[in-house]
């Protein structure tokens, strides 16, 4: 028997679908889970502060900075990860 194609595929989870009508269905998944979207590259995010860290990374923004040296971090974690 031969093999059924299956065209569409989920960028997030590599899931086929044989229906675009079924991958969008699908997708929406992914996007419930994920709801808080970055405005420059689409990344998803579950909550509102990961988004905020993540655009840090387009704009090159390091807020936390170590009182020893002039090292900048995107988070206070790298920061701590530094001290």
């Amino acid at each position: 028997p031969a093999t059924p194609r299956v065209p569409f595929h989920c960028s997030e989870c590599g899931k086929s679908f044989r229906y675009r009508s079924d991958l969008r269905r699908h997708f929406a998944r992914h996007t419930a889970l994920k709801p808080h979207a970055c405005p420059r590259c689409g990344k998803g995010f579950k909550h509102s502060f990961n988004l905020a860290n993540h655009l840090r990374s387009h704009t090159g923004e390091r807020p936390y900075r170590c009182s020893a040296c002039p090292k900048g971090f995107r988070d206070s974690t790298g920061l701590l990860h530094h001290q």
